[in-house]
This record gives C-alpha cells, structure tokens and sequence, in this order.
C-alpha cells in the first residue's frame, strides 16, 4: 500500500509512530519508510504558533526579511523548506532563514484550492537569492564551524558549504585542532595530576624525553590528519552508514549501547593484529620503532608515532561507522574517548580495581609491552592478548615493575649512604632526603 501524495499527516515523528501502529503498519515496510522519511526535525519544543513566527527570522543579524519571504503564506513557506523533510540530516546546514520547526506548517492546505500540502523535490530552493540548504549529508563538527565561523568569516558566499574542497579543507583544520587541543589538555593533565614523576629516574627514560616526545607528536599529528580527513570526508559525503536520529531504527536505544559495546570490541580486535603485524620484522624498524624509543612512556608519548603507523592503528575507529550503524553523537564521544584512552595507559598509573585486572589492558600491561615488545598489544582489553598467546601478566602487579625497581634503586643508594656516615637522611617514598 503506497503512501498517498496528498495524504495528511502528523506534525513530529512521535506522533507519526503512533498513527502507524494504530494502522497497523509494520516497521520494515516501504510505508513506514516514506512516513518517516516526511517527519520534520524537532528543532523547537515551542508550541506551533511560535514555531511559525519564528520561521521568517533571518539568520544574520540585521539582515531584513526580503518584501517576497515575509508576503509567502505559510504553506508556500513550508514548500520552500521541503528539503528538511526530504533529507533531516541536511539540517545542520546554513539556512537563509532561519526554519526551527515546520510542525505548525505540515497540516496546512492551500486556501485556495483547499488541497494539503505535500514535500516537493526541489534540492536547492532559493530565499532572497541564497540556496535554503545543501543536501550533502554533514558532519555535526563540520557543521558547527561553518555556521559560527568559515561561512560568515572564513570563506566566500560564493562557495557553497556542500563543496568538496570546501569541505576536506575545512575537516583538515578542525582535525588538527581538535587533535592539538586534545592531545596537549589531557597529556598535561594526566602528567601533572596521574603520572608518577619517579618513573623518570629510571635508568632507561631518556634524556630531554618529555620534550622530544611532544616535538614527536607534533610532527606527526599533522601528517596522521591527512587521510583521517579524507575517511572523515567520505562519512561526511554520506557513504558511511553514520545516523542522526535514535528513532532511526526500530530498536532505539537499545541498538545505541549495543553499538558502542560492538565498537569496542571491534577495534580493539582489529587494533591487536594490526599492532601485532606492526612488531613484524620487515615493518617495525621502519614504522613502530620510533614509538619503542620511550622505554618509560610518559603521556605526552601516547601520539609519538611515526604518522603511517599512527594512522594505521587508529583506522579500525574510522572503519566501523562504515559497516556498523553508529549514532553521530556516540561515534564523536567514541572518538574523544579513545584519545583521552590512548593518553591513560601511557600515564604510569597502573593501579586497576581488582576485579577487572584479568580484563583490562591498563598503564601496567602497556609499559611492560614499550619493555618488553612482544607481550600485551591490546587496545583496552586483554581477550585477544590470551587468544594470541601474547599476554603477559604485567611486572608491576608482581611487585617487579619499573616503579618498584626506582624505588629499590633509591633503597639502595639510601642504605649506601647510611653505611657512609650520612645519618641525616631517610627514604621517603623511593627518594632520599635530607632531615633536619
């Protein structure tokens, strides 16, 4: 049964559902597809009559309504923005005026003829001369910087925001920013509040370390954006299998968490044998070795990596989305996350509550694999580390780690110095100091 061109039907997508099940209309057919394909975007909890009033407020300030918007009626109006009902996820991009919710618009009929009005198929309607919207399918962060920064300041009005170009060159700067900001807030923090700054008297951590381990990552970050923008520009394009809307699919929430745990199992398995294929003979002297370099990592080395190599293990994140369905939202908090992770077991902590110790790949494991090179390559878990045979139960949780060896170090030299005639000092947390 084909959806009627002309048919009436309910404002939000609430209600849409609603009156889909009370007809009894199953969820996979092709008619409930067209239902919801014509649902308007909630973008405003105000009832219809201010929705409506809001729906002729020019976007840029000071800019007036031309004579021929503010004269449409409203249900010329709604024509004009059919493409948001056609494509919602095209709703984050610029609009010439602004059309928060078309709710109070999707019952109305032509005074003239008395006919309902139904979405048109016009992808690129005109307001005062300037296109309403693209319908390229964009990115939340994309979209954000160009409507509060590169359309109004950056680029011409001539170039649209749905560009190619436009867009790779726009995703190539908020991926370097974004990855700076990141990287340097949470490195610091985790380095002045988590890192244990004992660990640097160890004999194997480097000379000036901290400081080539950031001239590392900032060389090589930039390089790594490259073709992580270019797999940004393709979910961006439309070509991934990335949603807007939990109502998208008919299990809701409950397909939301199930993504982000499939997601962490996903990369951290593809994450294991790429890392594992990178100690290989013919490629590690080449690409994973400059890594190897910080025997005692700090935070600052969780990005010090040759760029091809960098890319290589965080490509399992990029792939997902492409074969899985992933919320926006979720795939971007996936994204910090595993960034903020990536910093955690290069922090020296490697404290891990009890009861997770035979699960979680933390600080412990992965210094002992900067150590020791063929043991532990997991991401956040240790599953694929017991089914490769490559798991190792960390030194630190042994009492035999590079913290403990610091401190006995320390011992050593303080009982040394007791033995010398020095009776005013005392060991106090793995240094020697002075008493008075």
């Amino acid at each position: 049964m084909e959806l009627k061109d002309k048919e009436v039907f309910p404002a939000t997508r609430k209600a849409r559902v609603q009156a889909m099940k009370q007809k009894g209309i199953s969820h996979d057919s092709e008619r409930w597809k067209q239902y919801l394909s014509r649902v308007p975007p909630p973008f405003s909890r105000r009832g219809a009559k201010g929705a409506c009033r809001s729906a002729r407020r020019p976007l840029d300030r000071g800019e007036p309504p031309s004579a021929k918007s503010r004269d449409l009626p409203s249900y010329q109006l709604m024509s004009l923005a059919s493409g948001w009902l056609a494509a919602p996820a095209a709703r984050s991009v610029r609009l010439g005026y602004a059309l928060p919710d078309f709710g109070c618009l999707a019952d109305r009929r032509d005074p003239q003829s008395g006919t309902a009005w139904a979405p048109e198929e016009p992808s690129r309607q005109l307001v005062s001369g300037r296109p309403i919207l693209s319908r390229a399918k964009m990115d939340l962060v994309l979209s954000i910087a160009d409507y509060y920064f590169f359309t109004p300041y950056i680029y011409p009005a001539t170039w649209p925001e749905d560009n190619i170009f436009r867009q790779a060159i726009t995703l190539l700067i908020v991926t370097n920013l974004g990855a700076f900001i990141l990287y340097f807030f949470f490195a610091t923090l985790s380095y002045y509040f988590v890192y244990d700054h004992l660990l640097m008297k160890h004999p194997q951590f480097l000379k000036n370390q901290v400081s080539r381990e950031i001239t590392h990552s900032v060389q090589s970050m930039p390089w790594m954006s490259i073709p992580t923008v270019l797999l940004f520009l393709l979910e961006v394009r439309g070509y991934s299998r990335l949603y807007d809307g939990i109502g998208e699919f008919p299990y809701g929430w409950f397909q939301l968490v199930a993504s982000v745990l499939s997601f962490l199992f996903f990369t951290d398995m593809l994450i294991y044998w790429i890392h594992r294929g990178l100690h290989h003979k013919l490629v590690y002297k080449r690409l994973h070795k400059p890594h190897h370099i910080w025997k005692i990592p700090t935070p600052f080395a969780s990005h010090a990596f040759h760029p091809l190599d960098g890319f290589l293990q965080s490509l399992p994140y990029h792939i997902y989305p492409f074969i899985f369905p992933l919320h926006k939202v979720v795939y971007l908090s996936l994204y910090i996350l595993v960034n903020i992770w990536t910093i955690s077991i290069h922090d020296g902590d490697f404290r891990v509550p009890q009861l997770l110790k035979p699960f979680i790949n933390g600080s412990a494991h992965h210094t002992d694999h900067h150590m020791l090179f063929d043991y532990n390559y997991g991401q956040y878990f240790t599953l694929w580390d017991r089914i490769g045979g490559s798991f190792r139960n960390p030194s630190s949780f042994e009492g035999n780690g590079p913290l403990n060896y610091v401190k006995k170090m320390a011992e050593e030299k303080h009982n040394s110095h007791g033995g010398n005639g020095y009776k005013n000092e005392k060991l106090f947390n793995g240094e020697c100091t002075k008493t008075e």
